[in-house]
């Protein structure tokens, strides 16, 4: 199978600097509100979004400045430690579905679905590789591992200056999953190892 034919279709916009400063897809917004909706209440999700200077939310064929994004991650983890996590792994599903649905062509689903596992993971993971700046903004990001499977993310803006005594990047480990649960195999789990909140040098996660 030709490289190209998991090509995702990048939204206008991609790429990740210019004038406006560093940029990140706008899914990590607009698929973390519906999820502040139904748990949290529309009054909780506007003053979150309120108070990452996000006073209306935008449009999702572009890039948007990385940020807001993070800073309202940042302020959900703050403001409601308890259901953070879960909030953002809910979002990052959403995320991943979304990218499925609008940024990989359907004959590319279709034909990695066919694949074997060993062979679909690779191509998969080299994909999401060249389109980081989806989820990246100005970190960088690189396939470390095919065997097993580590991403690394170095300088996360989505943790960038925050400090934990565990792994913080719940989206993103969220988003990987679910493109890899259903492109590749159910069965796969996205863990990450360590994180630059807790003091490492990079956001590392393994899929096994």
């Amino acid at each position: 199978m030709r490289q190209g034919a998991l090509e995702v279709a990048a939204p206008r916009g991609a790429g990740n600097a210019g004038a406006g400063g560093a940029r990140i897809g706008p899914n990590s917004v607009l698929q973390l509100v519906p999820v502040l909706d139904a748990q949290l209440g529309p009054l909780a999700r506007h003053r979150l979004l309120a108070s990452a200077g996000l006073r209306e939310l935008p449009p999702d064929d572009g890039l948007m400045p990385e940020e807001p994004a993070a800073a309202l991650h940042q302020a959900l983890r703050r403001q409601y430690p308890a259901q953070a996590a879960e909030l953002a792994r809910e979002a990052g599903e959403r995320t991943g579905d979304y990218i499925l649905a609008h940024r990989i062509p359907p004959i590319a689903r279709q034909v990695i679905r066919k694949m074997p596992s060993w062979l679909a993971a690779p191509i998969l993971a080299s994909s999401i590789e060249k389109h980081a700046w989806t989820f990246a903004g100005s970190g960088r990001f690189r396939v470390v591992s095919r065997q097993p499977l580590v991403f690394e993310l170095v300088d996360n803006p989505v943790v960038r200056g925050e400090h934990a005594d565990r792994p913080l990047c719940d989206w993103h480990a969220a988003v990987f999953q679910r493109l890899f649960n259903v492109l590749v195999d159910k069965h796969m789990k996205c863990v990450e190892t360590q994180c630059c909140a807790t003091g490492a040098e990079s956001c590392r996660f393994t899929l096994t």
